[in-house]
């Protein structure tokens, strides 16, 4: 946390197609803490400020701005925007309008994970009700919103979490989102797993955001011609597939990153608009929570470093600015 320093400076001055935004809340997720760390794909030339998500309120808007207005709130189209800061001021394309009927805390945390989780269950396999997933790290930030999305269209998921020592309540928890089975890694290569499946099919989709051991048992129980999406490899091993996966079931590998999903969208705001349509959709009608946080003041940002890079945090720490 050396890396990070807190800073006063003068607002820019209002270009004509800028915003002036003041921020309310900006999670902080690793892959931020990675960016600044210069471990991840994206580099922000230095000193530059954190944050890829969050929510602010519009306060003004320059001459040549149309789709925005006082008053709305936005979260950022992108990454890299720096959201960790009370104000700032930005080009109006580098903003999405989000409804303000949603509670604040899942508008700062929706254009990374919700996004993630809807664009891996939509765009590689066509789910139809009562089909279902697999996929590790379930307690994630990702993997919470795998669970609500899926269950909300009838899709069923079997989770898999890193044994721990709460994983009674994890399991609960889990549960309760709408988790259809909850496993943890080693019983993945337990019989009983035979019993999963003779109430739900074989999984079609993997969501792989761990590698290593983790990914080849999950394999293991992926349908014939199955897709396995990777997104992450918290356990910096890479995916091991055996060669009898390809060759007899033609299994598919594939990878995700909602980053490059948004550059090769760019010019296609109709889909960026139809998946913020449904998600905020879901959130209204409580079918998509935010995941469980611990809201800090922006002076305590030490604090929430420290915490979001501790194993096992379940809860998201968000800034309140």
């Amino acid at each position: 946390s050396s890396l990070f320093r807190l800073k006063d400076l003068e607002v820019p001055k209002l270009g004509e197609s800028d915003v002036h935004v003041k921020m309310l809340a900006a999670p902080i997720n690793p892959a931020d803490v990675n960016m600044i760390q210069g471990t991840y794909a994206i580099l922000s030339p230095l000193p530059a400020v954190g944050g890829n998500e969050g929510v602010g309120e519009v306060l003004e808007v320059g001459r040549r701005v149309t789709a925005l207005e006082p008053g709305d709130w936005v979260i950022p189209a992108d990454a890299g925007l720096g959201t960790w800061r009370t104000r700032g001021v930005f080009p109006e394309e580098m903003l999405l309008k989000v409804p303000r009927d949603i509670p604040v805390l899942c508008a700062a945390t929706l254009s990374v994970n919700p996004c993630t989780a809807f664009r891996m269950l939509a765009d590689f396999e066509t789910l139809a009700p009562g089909d279902s997933i697999i996929q590790n790290a379930a307690n994630s930030g990702v993997g919470q919103a795998v669970i609500q999305i899926a269950k909300a269209s009838g899709v069923k998921t079997i989770n898999v979490v890193r044994d721990r020592p709460d994983l009674p309540q994890l399991v609960e928890r889990l549960m309760a989102l709408g988790a259809d089975h909850v496993v943890t890694e080693e019983m993945l290569r337990k019989p009983e797993m035979k019993d999963i499946f003779k109430s739900i099919p074989k999984p079609r989709l993997a969501l792989n955001c761990v590698g290593g051991k983790s990914t080849t048992e999950m394999l293991r129980h992926l349908q014939p011609k199955g897709t396995m999406v990777t997104y992450g490899g918290m356990a910096k091993q890479p995916v091991m597939v055996p060669v009898s996966s390809f060759i007899f079931r033609d299994v598919r590998l594939r990878g995700f990153w909602m980053t490059q999903w948004r550059k090769d969208h760019a010019q296609d705001p109709e889909s960026v608009a139809g998946m913020m349509d449904s998600l905020c959709q879901l959130i209204r009608r409580g079918q998509l929570t935010t995941p469980a946080c611990t809201q800090v003041p922006l002076q305590d940002y030490k604090a929430a470093l420290e915490a979001t890079m501790k194993p096992f945090v379940s809860s998201k720490q968000i800034l309140l600015l």
